[in-house]
């Protein structure tokens, strides 16, 4: 170690972990547990502290979970974990209409689990629940370590691995950096990737709802013209919306106290569960769509919503950030088998052409619907109308649909094979 050039190369050559995960959201620790199946070592930076993603209480937030995704969680041994506080959603009704008004077309979709044979198309499950397994699952797991409360400041790309530094003064160095670190990704930022996208002109307002009558398990997508309402089952008689109205009724909205919120609800959810009450917070959020040009570049690769923001009208984001999840530790665990270094570009590439193509078409796909429905234009609703009742209507066309909702379909890694 008397030579300054040896010295140098055996520095560069050291590594914290395989792999440095910028984001401690549901992603970015999902893939560090997937990762460490495969043999691989990560370290997550968060930018939040511990104490507050344990310390978590109901707020009313809750994600769609397909099929696909609770498979994956059970390969990695978390659904165990939160099995019991999940809830099976077994029919999904969509149907298009007025606030106050109802279904104006006899025309719906109906998908009930029981036409395919794998079960439930998917679970609603709580934030807090989810969190917290991850959590306690990488506090067990000898190949992950977090730091929370770290933020980047910078990263560096060599030709043998990916130097950050954090807000602290610290170094971290791994083969390969992954950004799960959201829409606004500083990470994809810093690697020079752009993002292709648009605003929808529209914003979600996010809450759980309690309710007098069982909901029995159906999840409702009722259309209107500002933009969709979903009422999506919780545990007992309750249940999460997301409903999307523009950016200027949203906003109006939210300033209001829960009663006045309460007021402009009703009319738009309906009477069929009885009364119903605010439980716990609201949150808002501004719908937009945001891909990023590339989801990988040197010794980096890009999962979640730092690859992809898209319209919550199908409810498959976070879906489909476990499926770039899986398919990321598929690709870098065969590579590793292999003896491949995996921050290098052939590698990286091949989660890039799993992923991207799939993506891109599922971005578009909820794109071109919810411009399809989120308008009152009398020939777009015949012409929407008459495609639900034509897919209701024909048993194998239905089953796609319910399949395609129960993350079932495309090239699916091996985690979410079941």
């Amino acid at each position: 170690m008397d030579n300054p050039v040896w010295a140098r190369i055996f520095v560069a050559m050291t590594y914290d972990s395989d792999i440095l995960i910028v984001g401690g959201g549901l992603n970015g620790p999902a893939l560090a547990l997937a990762a460490a199946q495969a043999g691989l070592s990560s370290a997550v930076i968060d930018t939040q502290p511990k104490a507050v993603l344990e310390g978590a209480a109901f707020d009313g937030r809750a994600y769609a979970l397909a099929l696909g995704s609770v498979r994956m969680l059970r390969a990695l041994g978390l659904w165990q974990a939160v099995a019991d506080k999940a809830q099976p959603m077994l029919e999904i009704k969509v149907s298009d209409g007025r606030a106050g008004e109802g279904p104006l077309s006899p025309f719906f979709l109906h998908f009930d689990h029981a036409e395919i044979e794998e079960g439930p198309m998917g679970h609603m499950l709580e934030d807090r629940f989810l969190r917290r397994a991850l959590i306690e699952a990488m506090d067990e797991n000898d190949r992950v370590r977090v730091l929370n409360a770290a933020t980047v400041v910078a990263q560096e790309v060599d030709a043998q691995g990916v130097t950050v530094e954090l807000a602290d003064g610290r170094s971290l160095r791994a083969r390969l950096l992954v950004g799960a670190d959201g829409r606004a990704s500083g990470t994809a930022a810093r690697a020079g990737i752009r993002r292709t996208g648009w605003d929808y002109g529209q914003t979600a307002l996010v809450c759980a709802i309690d309710h007098e009558k069982p909901h029995g398990g159906i999840a409702h997508q009722f259309f209107m013209p500002p933009g969709p309402l979903a009422i999506l089952p919780l545990p007992g008689n309750r249940s999460s919306i997301v409903w999307s109205e523009t950016h200027e009724t949203a906003e109006r909205f939210m300033a209001l106290d829960d009663a006045g919120f309460l007021e402009v609800l009703r009319p738009r959810f309906g009477d069929f569960l009885g009364d119903i009450a605010i439980a716990g917070q609201r949150f808002s959020y501004p719908l937009n769509l945001t891909v990023a040009n590339s989801f990988v570049a040197a010794r980096l690769a890009l999962i979640g919503d730092a690859a992809h923001g898209m319209h919550p009208i199908a409810g498959q984001g976070l879906n489909a950030g476990f499926r770039d999840v899986a398919a990321l530790a598929q690709v870098l665990g065969e590579a590793r088998a292999r003896g491949e270094e995996i921050g290098t570009a052939p590698v990286l590439e091949r989660y890039q052409g799993w992923r991207r193509f799939d993506t891109a078409t599922l971005a578009m796909t909820t794109d071109l619907t919810n411009r399809l429905f989120s308008n009152d234009n009398p020939l777009l609703r015949a012409v929407r109308d008459v495609g639900m009742g034509a897919v209701n209507a024909v048993p194998g066309l239905r089953r796609g649909f319910i399949r395609e909702a129960a993350g079932l379909t495309g090239d699916l890694p091996d985690l979410m094979r079941g």
